[in-house]
């Protein structure tokens, strides 16, 4: 019995197979191991869709290409003796003392749809609170926009699609142009400054909104903080609309709320598990703090823009209930002043010559009226007071 039972261990080999997950069991020689098909889900699974982002270049086309209509229409060497890169002809730019941005006039600005309060109020041009976020001042303002938009764009409408970004940064354009206009009243104002600070808002709210979804969620908020409040940290140089930028930046993160709530993770899970796989059952798609974000933010959406439009519409200044709001926008050092200089000519017409007098510094010039240009004698009064 002992040598038969050696002998039969003799034939027995050994064979060592690489072992699975939690299988440490050893096979005889010519035996597979039973398999069974499994779905695995690894660290890297991620069940939300990705998107081709082709609204936000799309965005990017449209500002040059405005931009580029705005300087053909400008015709520097038409209004101007002295234009920068004259070669370019008609899409020359204003010379460096009336626009350092490389850019048009303010008066060509305000005939492409500034935002310009006084028109808005006065003759019903609410449009321009749209118009003016695809205007910009110069080369400068338009290449500072658009990479901002590119970087920050693209990977939000990758995640998000085409339509929520597409409202998201329309409605905070809307949102930035309403609060300028309402502590802003004299001037024009143009760019999509409020429009991508309502993409960065978003951006902090889709964090808060989707907290149990993030691993680093608090490096990723503090980060986000920080460079929020260094981009308005800016807006309080002069000629800077910084109303604009906190206008966009609150809607922003309030559409963020309203457009960015993501479903709970293990819902996506159960929805998309194989059949037979056994799971905890989650009845609700989204938790129940993100459905009460999601109504307070729409609520205050829909009372602050009617609030907003119908107070600007009536042609109230809230500089006049808030004593320190202006400082928000503008702070005076020793370095600069805040004090809005108001652009006014006196004109007195001899002949075919109009005689014009800027009135805060009493330079005075002459425009011919046989030109042809009504936007000319704008041109000459803002050479003359700048």
């Amino acid at each position: 019995m002992e040598r038969d039972q050696s002998a039969a261990a003799s034939n027995l080999e050994i064979k060592v197979v690489r072992p699975r997950r939690n299988d440490n069991v050893v096979h005889p020689a010519g035996q597979a191991p039973r398999t069974t098909r499994r779905r695995s889900y690894s660290s890297n699974y991620n069940p939300f869709k990705r998107w081709v982002s082709w609204l936000v270049p799309s965005f990017v086309v449209a500002n040059i290409v405005v931009f580029v209509v705005t300087m053909f229409v400008n015709d520097c060497p038409k209004n101007s003796a002295s234009c920068i890169a004259r070669f370019l002809g008609r899409l020359s730019f204003q010379p460096l003392k009336e626009n350092p941005l490389l850019g048009p006039s303010s008066a060509t600005l305000e005939k492409m749809g500034a935002l310009d309060v006084q028109r808005m109020v006065h003759k019903h041009q609410a449009w321009r609170m749209i118009s003016c976020m695809w205007l910009h001042a110069g080369v400068f303002h338009l290449l500072a926009n658009m990479l901002s938009l590119v970087f920050i764009g693209i990977r939000l409408e990758q995640e998000f699609g085409f339509v929520r970004i597409g409202l998201l940064y329309v409605l905070s354009g809307f949102g930035g142009s309403l609060l300028s206009s309402l502590f802003i009243q004299y001037g024009i104002s143009v760019g999509a400054s409020g429009a991508l600070f309502g993409l960065l808002g978003s951006m902090l709210s889709e964090i808060i909104a989707n907290w149990t979804m993030y691993e680093n969620k608090l490096a990723a908020l503090l980060t986000l903080i920080v460079i929020v409040i260094v981009n308005l940290a800016v807006g309080i140089l002069p000629h800077v609309d910084n109303f604009a930028h906190i206008g966009g930046f609150l809607s922003g993160f309030l559409l963020g709320f309203v457009f960015l709530i993501r479903p709970q993770f293990k819902w996506l899970s159960q929805r998309n598990a194989p059949p037979g796989h056994v799971s905890t059952p989650v009845k609700s798609k989204h938790k129940t703090y993100q459905y009460v974000l999601w109504v307070l933010a729409l609520i205050i959406l829909i009372v602050g823009f009617t609030i907003g439009m119908v107070t600007l519409l009536r042609g109230v200044n809230l500089n006049d209930y808030c004593s320190w709001c202006h400082y928000l926008s503008c702070v005076p050092t020793s370095k600069w002043s805040c004090k809005s200089q108001q652009i006014y000519c006196l004109s007195s017409q001899l002949g075919n010559q109009l005689n014009l007098t800027c009135v805060s510094n009493g330079r005075n010039g002459t425009y011919s009226l046989l030109d042809g240009n009504p936007t000319r004698a704008q041109q000459l009064c803002a050479e003359l007071c700048s």
